[in-house]
């Protein structure tokens, strides 16, 4: 049991990673693993496989070997799940045995003295699909050299096309996500010089944040429409990389920001608040380097699955690291409220920064909650939808923090009259503790 949850673990947490099927170029070095999962990829009914494998080494040369049970195949998710089933029921000793697979070859063709295998393999079943290498044989350790190239041929052109059946469409979101941000960018722009007198520090911090998505949506947008031309990114895949690590540590350094009330509330920041810094900006770096590696190395890789382990536990730990300067504020008001005599200003102010927290641990956990369900429910045709409803989250957030923290010349916060000082100061003592 522990064994096949073990290779369902495996085969999964490739299907369920955003990675991109373009041309890959794997080495696999003195590697005994039964199961190494390569690409996947979304087939139409007119896809092609490339497979080119070189440098074959066995630990064991010995010629008696039974090499039919090393080898590459494709496989979907569903017919994984019967694969473990077959061999948890002694039917097959072997994955490559399966007639639930589509073999790809196995190391049985290799020739005396032949080091190389290379085939082409039209697909017409159209599903989403992983490459598998299977390795049958107890400890055995295999060394070799893998390209890949996956694609679908379009209908009438016969042109190639590098992005999975599901993801052919990311290219035009992303140009069309990255012309919203750059209008959100220049009303941004339009809104601080209208409203100059009333500007801080954090409104043009909020531009930056802008600025770097749209950059980085722009880069994303054409380093998939080389990779689906092409099947190469022509070093967009650098430029994207660093404008995802800006924005990035901006984005997570604007939320702590936001939350201590900095330059609009009070213009420095205390102790505790920096140290919330101090371990933000450096687990985002960390994050963005496990992020890259993910995206770079691939399953196939021995440390794959522990980074990933690594980023998705630093995301979690940002994620929570950002709510407790907006929980401190929160405290601080409150305290505020009862002691200066300005109860309906700061119960304005508390109003604001508990939407805000609300509005935060909806952006943070809810929308990768709603994302992880849409990739996982969604057909494989679909898979784009699940990369939309998470930048329009994304969106939304952007708007709802610049709309509720513009700069404003008579700010509805700080404009009152007795009976509403009279009103607030009732309902701060009807109040109890605000609890998270």
């Amino acid at each position: 049991m522990a064994s096949r949850f073990l290779l369902f673990s495996l085969f999964t947490s490739l299907l369920l990673s955003f990675s991109l099927a373009e041309i890959h170029f794997s080495e696999i070095r003195s590697d005994d693993r039964q199961i190494i999962p390569f690409d996947e990829f979304g087939f139409t009914h007119f896809g092609l496989l490339e497979l080119n494998v070189t440098n074959i080494h066995l630990s064991n040369p010995n010629p008696d070997l039974d090499r039919s049970k090393i080898g590459f195949f494709l496989c979907t998710r569903d017919s994984w799940l019967h694969v473990i089933n077959q061999l948890e029921d002694g039917e097959i000793t072997c994955a490559l045995q399966s007639d639930l697979i589509k073999p790809v070859f196995t190391f049985k063709e290799l020739i005396k003295d032949q080091t190389s295998l290379y085939k082409t393999l039209t697909h017409n079943d159209a599903d989403q699909y992983t490459l598998v290498f299977a390795n049958c044989l107890t400890s055995l350790k295999v060394s070799m050299n893998v390209k890949s190239a996956m694609y679908n041929l379009d209908k009438g052109s016969k042109a190639r096309d590098y992005l999975s059946a599901g993801k052919t469409m990311l290219p035009r979101v992303y140009y069309l996500l990255s012309l919203i941000y750059f209008g959100l960018a220049g009303v941004w722009i339009y809104v601080l010089y209208k409203k100059r007198l009333t500007v801080y520090r954090i409104h043009f911090f909020m531009l930056a944040v802008v600025i770097l998505k749209t950059m980085n949506l722009l880069c994303e947008a054409e380093d998939k429409s080389y990779i689906k031309r092409t099947g190469y990114a022509h070093g967009w895949d650098v430029l994207f990389y660093i404008f995802s690590f800006l924005k990035g540590i901006t984005l997570f350094t604007l939320i702590v920001l936001i939350g201590t009330g900095w330059s609009f509330l009070k213009p420095y920041l205390q102790g505790k608040e920096k140290k919330v810094l101090m371990i933000v900006i450096p687990l985002q770096v960390v994050a963005n380097i496990a992020q890259v590696v993910i995206d770079e190395t691939g399953p196939y890789g021995q440390d794959w699955i522990t980074w990933k382990q690594v980023f998705l536990l630093v995301d979690v730990v940002c994620c929570c690291a950002v709510l407790f300067p907006i929980v401190w504020s929160i405290k601080n008001l409150r305290e505020a409220a009862r002691t200066d005599g300005k109860a309906a200003v700061n119960l304005m102010k508390l109003t604001l920064f508990r939407q805000y927290y609300i509005v935060v641990i909806c952006y943070i956990y809810f929308t990768r909650v709603v994302v992880y369900a849409l990739e996982t429910i969604t057909s494989y045709k679909y898979l784009w939808t699940s990369v939309v409803a998470g930048e329009l989250a994304t969106l939304a957030f952007y708007v709802f923090t610049g709309y509720k923290f513009r700069p404003e010349a008579h700010n509805p916060y700080f404009v009152v009259d007795d009976e509403e000082e009279e009103a607030a100061a009732e309902a701060l003592k009807l109040e109890d503790e605000f609890e998270l």
